[in-house]
């Protein structure tokens, strides 16, 4: 039995398609102050913001490239342009975007999730949003959605100036402070104090520009006893030269709050994503991360769970799929900085076509976590003998009276479980692919049906048709 060399029912022009750049405006490539003060002057910053980019330049270029994970030899910052507007200015009517760009969106499906059920959407086109809107009932509750810049003039200045970039300081790591030099777009959401969203927020990148890098940052946070579900949602066309994204998102949960991270990214395979996540959690909050990785041709991933309040808990689910040309090094890491605290990690992992998949993780536990309970587990699944699958955990305890937990396995398809499902009359490709998805179904199981049926659908791409 042979496995199909296409999927009728995918189509990977969804997101391989490729729109003019002839309307968009660029900055010249490379990364120099002249660049970073224009980039400041057209969002007319406070004077603050322009300090901390140029402050995040001279760090950037004082902070060598990361000596471990995978090379990043491919990636060269002076042939990438940091800012590309698009046309036209952000809108709040969906009708009023410019043709192309809503073009994209429709086709990505973003219209007809918001109408289906999302409390508010934005979408980032390139270095800039394009559309924003937040239904009334959810802006009614006090909750605020927007973009950074235009949180900044619309009274959220002193708030943004508190908690930018402290989470993840620029001296973090060499792509942080180029994010902080750069960074342009993004979602700033407050949820209230006792304030409990029943419906997602999403946020969708798309980077049309060929050659450039996505900066976007996201800042959230969610006040004491609140609740907020936000979605996040990237993918990009496939050029022959090499893409950068390298976006930053700050999460802060109140006591007895809650938040749920989801994201499904499917860059494409020119794509260098170098995306950095953490959140800080309050007593007896909670932070839940959802994490599907699928695309980018290297991608350096770890979410970060700082427990910082008494009985506040972490819960990290992720699958990376790595296939023929990829390099795939993701993870988490988790800081319990308080008693009682405790963090789930579960992972999955794919490997195929000579794909290299490393889950990396890091568990800190600070003297002052007493009866702390981390345990981390982690599959692989490998599905070939050209592929590869490494597992890195990391474990710094400085407490004895705590729980901390690691297990791994890497396996293959049984050769009778494959027997068994073509007995019954299922073809070898299939038949992979049910596997592979029932593997997967920790993650897909915790996302919006249409998210599951987004990330079931790659991994039918990934397994039986032809992908970028």
């Amino acid at each position: 039995m042979v496995a199909r060399s296409n999927v009728a029912d995918v189509d990977r022009s969804r997101y391989d398609f490729v729109k003019s750049e002839a309307t968009s405006e660029r900055l010249s490539a490379g990364l120099t102050p002249e660049i970073i003060r224009e980039i400041s002057a057209r969002k007319d910053e406070p004077e603050w913001m322009l300090d901390l980019r140029l402050k995040c330049l001279d760090i950037y270029h004082r902070t060598p490239v990361p000596n471990w994970g995978p090379a990043l030899d491919g990636l060269d910052i002076e042939n990438i342009v940091t800012y590309v507007k698009p046309e036209g200015e952000q809108k709040s009517d969906w009708e009023s975007v410019p043709e192309d760009i809503k073009d994209t969106f429709d086709r990505l499906g973003i219209p007809q999730a918001e109408r289906a059920y999302l409390a508010g959407v934005g979408a980032q086109y390139d270095s800039e949003l394009v559309y924003h809107n937040i239904q009334d009932s959810v802006a009614d509750q006090g909750i605020v959605y927007s973009g950074i810049e235009e949180a900044m003039k619309n009274g959220w200045e002193g708030v943004i100036h508190d908690h930018f970039m402290k989470l993840v300081p620029p001296t973090d790591h060499k792509f942080a402070a180029l994010h902080g030099a750069v960074w342009s777009g993004g979602s700033f959401v407050y949820v209230p104090a006792g304030v409990k969203l029943d419906f997602p927020l999403q946020s969708y990148f798309r980077l049309n520009a060929k050659g450039a890098g996505q900066f976007e940052h996201t800042l959230i946070i969610v006040e004491d006893g609140a609740e907020l579900h936000f979605i996040e949602g990237c993918s990009a066309p496939k050029y022959n030269v090499a893409n950068l994204h390298a976006g930053c998102v700050e999460l802060f949960v109140g006591n007895d709050a809650k938040l749920r991270y989801s994201t499904i990214e499917n860059w494409s395979k020119n794509m260098y994503n170098l995306n950095t996540k953490r959140a800080t959690v309050g007593a007896r909050g909670s932070i839940e991360w959802v994490s599907g990785s699928f695309g980018s041709h290297v991608g350096c991933l770890y979410p970060m769970s700082i427990l910082a309040g008494k009985e506040s808990t972490s819960e990290f689910t992720g699958i990376t799929f790595a296939g023929t040309g990829q390099d795939l090094d993701t993870g988490c890491k988790v800081v319990c900085a308080a008693p009682d605290t405790k963090a789930v990690v579960n992972t999955k992992s794919i490997s195929k076509g000579g794909g290299v998949s490393t889950f990396r993780s890091s568990v800190a536990v600070t003297p002052a976590a007493e009866n702390a309970s981390v345990a981390v587990s982690c599959a692989s699944l490998m599905l070939d003998d050209e592929s590869r699958s490494d597992t890195i955990p990391a474990m710094d305890i400085r407490n004895q009276n705590v729980s901390v937990g690691h297990e791994a396995s890497i396996g293959r398809i049984g050769n009778d479980l494959m027997f068994y499902l073509m007995s019954r009359g299922i073809p070898e490709g299939e038949a992979s692919t049910m596997v592979v998805n029932g593997f997967a179904n920790p993650v897909s199981k915790e996302l919006p049906l249409e998210y599951a049926v987004e990330m079931n659908n790659l991994i039918k791409l990934e397994m039986e048709g032809a992908i970028g």
